[in-house]
């Protein structure tokens, strides 16, 4: 016979799973740079190759965009807007991020803009002109 536990009746399934990862959420309740993972879409057109990366409430100043190599580098930090405010749940991930990439070959390293608009960045990496075919003599 199974004994009655009357907690499963008041306390609702979210609250259960809240009360069992209390501990390690309590811990990282105060430490925002914890991380997170922007979402990217990156597409291909016939000129460009485009990188959009969602960054809701991340201030351009807070991001750092580079390149090194054959690499494309976004990072930055999202922080929490206090304001005076008291939170009941924060669901919303905060804290430092970055994302890296390999570039295509055919990219031209000295035409790479960066635009952010409502939230969402956009990295727009030229293509290298095609190099007309060399002939080459028989000889």
């Amino acid at each position: 016979m199974d004994n009655y536990d009357p907690s499963e009746d008041i306390f609702p399934l979210r609250e259960r799973i809240n009360k069992i990862f209390g501990s390690a959420h309590e811990k990282a309740k105060g430490e925002l740079s914890a991380g997170w993972t922007p979402v990217v879409d990156i597409y291909e057109t016939r000129g460009l190759f485009v990188v959009k990366a969602d960054l809701p409430e991340v201030n351009e100043a807070d991001i750092s965009i580079s390149v090194q190599g054959d690499h494309l580098r976004i990072s930055g930090e999202r922080r929490l807007q206090k304001d005076g405010r008291h939170y009941h749940q924060v669901e919303r991930c905060c804290g430092r991020f970055s994302r890296s990439f390999v570039l295509p070959d055919a990219v031209d390293r000295d035409n790479i803009k960066a635009v952010l608009t409502d939230g969402i960045l956009k990295v727009i990496l030229s293509k290298k002109a095609k190099e007309p075919p060399v002939p080459v003599e028989i000889k």
